[in-house]
């Protein structure tokens, strides 16, 4: 529970992790805190993949899980909830580095289109405050959108994508190889959509990024 909600678009240092008092083994990070006057215990574990959080009550040693209930809303389990979320807030704050994005290849890719463009995501929709496009001058060239999988394919859960702008014939043969869809949300002749969860290296990613780069170029 808010878990996911605190630490989206955030990255874990490592370093930072241990500094903070966390211990490391068997490639897990594990942390405990005692929270409201020490009566009740949480316990941390967080690895590349995942973070998990349980609460115990430390009167009964038990797990304590009537904060999750958001009907719950007596004084007692609001200091529970509010101690917790302040705990994971502190953490996320110091011990994780923020990204534009929400996959790490996505912020490969962003750090990169900087780098050898001096391009910035424009990030232009309130509504949709993780998409953002690249262009040079006025012309677009990528965009990165964070969508639904079976709006592309049949698979759970979310995923960032990149859309470019390539030769029609190239779109064709590319929509045969794995990482590659239509173009979501744009002109499916010229765009296409590359995922953006590790399928593709980004070096290959970036000879697409440089195609469509040179669409910005011509009749200049």
């Amino acid at each position: 529970m808010y878990i996911d909600e605190i630490f989206q678009k955030t990255t874990l240092n490592e370093e930072k992790l241990l500094k903070y008092g966390f211990t490391y083994k068997n490639h897990n990070y594990y942390y405990s805190k005692k929270i409201v006057d020490d009566d009740f215990r949480v316990d941390i574990v967080i690895n590349q993949k995942k973070i998990c959080a349980k609460v115990y009550d430390l009167a009964f040693n038990e797990e304590y899980t009537n904060f999750k209930i958001e009907k719950e809303t007596g004084t007692f389990v609001s200091r529970v909830r509010n101690a917790y979320k302040n705990l994971l807030e502190d953490i996320k704050d110091k011990c994780f580095d923020e990204n534009i994005f929400m996959t790490n290849q996505a912020n490969r890719i962003a750090k990169c289109i900087k780098e050898k463009y001096a391009s910035n995501p424009e990030f232009l929709w309130k509504k949709y405050p993780c998409d953002a496009i690249f262009r040079n001058n006025k012309k677009w060239f990528g965009l990165i959108m964070y969508i639904g999988r079976k709006k592309i394919e049949n698979k759970k859960g979310n995923i960032d994508i990149l859309n470019v702008k390539l030769d029609e014939e190239k779109i064709k043969k590319l929509l045969c190889q794995k990482g590659f869809y239509q173009a979501y949300h744009m002109n499916k002749e010229k765009w296409i959509t590359i995922t953006l969860d590790e399928t593709l290296s980004d070096k290959e990613i970036m000879e697409y990024v440089s195609e469509s780069y040179k669409f910005t170029l011509k009749n200049e």
